[in-house]
Parts: C-alpha cells; sequence; structure tokens
C-alpha cells in the first residue's frame, strides 16, 4: 500500500509540472500574438488623405489563431506634389517577424517616395533596399499614384494579387496590369507602369490574397466575386465603406485564417466641384 501511495503521489506531481509548462507555452504563444498584432496595428495609417473628389475606404482583419500572424497592410498618404499614394501589401510569412518585416517595407516605401513617387521606379528602390537588408524575406506589393485632379491612376504591381475595377456604366474586371516578381528576391528589377482613369462613380479595389484566396475557394473564383461587389456597388452610387466592408465581409469565406486586408478607392470626376 505505501508503494501505490507513493506512485500516486509521483504522478501528481508529474502532472502539475505538464499543466504548469503547457500554461506557460499558452501564456507565451498569446504574448507572441498580442505583440505581432500590436505592432501591425501600430504600423498602419491612423488616418486616410481627405482630398476633394476622392473617397478611401479600408478594412482590415489581422489573423490571430495561434502563432498565425502574418503582415498584411494597406496605406495611403499625400504626396510633396499633391498627389495621393496608395499601396497594399503581403509580406511572406505568418509570424512575428512577417509582421516586424512590414513595418521596414511601409516605412521604406514611404521614405523613398518623398524622393521618387513614379510607381515603378519606386518599388524597384524598394525592392534594392530589402535585398540589401538581406532578411531573407519578400513582400508581394501594389503601388498607385492617383492625381485628384485628374482621377489619372498610375501602378506598378509587384508580384501582388490584381485589382479589381468598376465604372457606374456597369463595366467592371480585373486589373491586367503586366507587374514583375515581389520585393526582396534579386536586386536591379524593373517594374513597368500601367495608367488607369477613375471615372465619376468608378471604383478600384486593391487587396490582399486572404480576401480571395485559400481552401475553400479558388483565387480566380475569389476574385469573381469581388467584381460582382464592385460591380454592383458603383451601378448603385454606394459608399466606398460599403463596399470595403462587404469585400472584407467576403474573407470569411475563403475557408483559411490568413490576414486580409482591403483599399479602395473612388472618384466623384471632372464634372464635380469639391
Amino acid at each position: 500500500m505505501p508503494r501505490k501511495r507513493s506512485t500516486d503521489d509521483e504522478l501528481l506531481v508529474r502532472l502539475r509540472s505538464l499543466t504548469a509548462q503547457a500554461r506557460e507555452r499558452a501564456e507565451y504563444q498569446r504574448s507572441q500574438v498580442e505583440l505581432a498584432i500590436a505592432l501591425q496595428r501600430g504600423m498602419l495609417p491612423r488616418d486616410l488623405p481627405d482630398t476633394p473628389r476622392v473617397h478611401l475606404a479600408v478594412r482590415y482583419a489581422p489573423a490571430c489563431y495561434g502563432l498565425n500572424v502574418g503582415g498584411d497592410w494597406y496605406d495611403a498618404f499625400t504626396l510633396p506634389d499633391g498627389r495621393i499614394g496608395l499601396a497594399i501589401g503581403d509580406v511572406q510569412g505568418h509570424n512575428i517577424e512577417a509582421a516586424a518585416f512590414m513595418g521596414q517595407v511601409r516605412a521604406a516605401k514611404r521614405a523613398l517616395a518623398s524622393v521618387t513617387s513614379e510607381p515603378g521606379e519606386l518599388l524597384a528602390r524598394t525592392n534594392d533596399l530589402l535585398v540589401s537588408l538581406g532578411s531573407g524575406l519578400f513582400a508581394t506589393c501594389t503601388f498607385m499614384r492617383l492625381d485628384p485632379e485628374t482621377g489619372i491612376l498610375e501602378s506598378a504591381r509587384a508580384g501582388h494579387v490584381p485589382f479589381v475595377w468598376a465604372t457606374a456604366d456597369g463595366k467592371s474586371g480585373i486589373g491586367e496590369d503586366e507587374g514583375g516578381p515581389p520585393l526582396g528576391i534579386e536586386p536591379g528589377v524593373e517594374y513597368p507602369v500601367t495608367r488607369f482613369r477613375l471615372t465619376t462613380g468608378g471604383m478600384f479595389v486593391l487587396l490582399t490574397d486572404g480576401v480571395v484566396e485559400g481552401p475553400s475557394i479558388s483565387i480566380d473564383e475569389g476574385l469573381d466575386q469581388v467584381v460582382r461587389l464592385a460591380g454592383v456597388a458603383a451601378v448603385a452610387g454606394l459608399e466606398a465603406q460599403a463596399l470595403a466592408a462587404a469585400v472584407i465581409k467576403g474573407a470569411e469565406r475563403v475557408g483559411h485564417e490568413d490576414d486580409a486586408a482591403v483599399l479602395v478607392v473612388g472618384h466623384d470626376g471632372l464634372d464635380s466641384t469639391p
């Protein structure tokens, strides 16, 4: 009998030890997730440019299951010449390093935009800077430069999901710009620039792959879904905020726990007064 009691006591001690270790791991995991999410939110812009004729709306849903925290981001800021810089991107990986690298990419792009805001050159310079850092990570990105006066959009894309467009007369589709490789892989890359025009009531939707791709849906199906939403919103004259909310809601159907970011751009056209 004493031997059995001793064995029971040893099992209880072992069980308490394992329970304490599991609790410590859970607390560490939770603190890592909270830190990564704080990094993400702290590096995203607090305010969007308030410019006549231009309507901007964003939605962002961070992944926060386990350590599956990624590096999706969006950005919108006024350039020195009065035009607006618009960006959206996604860093490789789903951990705290990805979230921190996202901040580096966004900060580098903003700093370089004070030197050149030409989308192709800006992505090329950002790419060379990231390669020189030697982090081993890479990022996809779309950068657009919008002229509020004319509605002209100049766009360059680095391996990122194509944007979606829609016009008030019922046309809609997926952007067909050429694009280049992701940022941070190889130096000396050139990124072609494509020009578009935002017409009255028209909308452009920039997004990350967490919005349109996952186990439950292919990227083609996801993009087609956003095309339909944008088309309906443009014809109905809905606000950019309403479209952004509808697009991010669709991300719940992709079947995975990835980050999701949406940036919607609308324009009143040249026939409207500020």
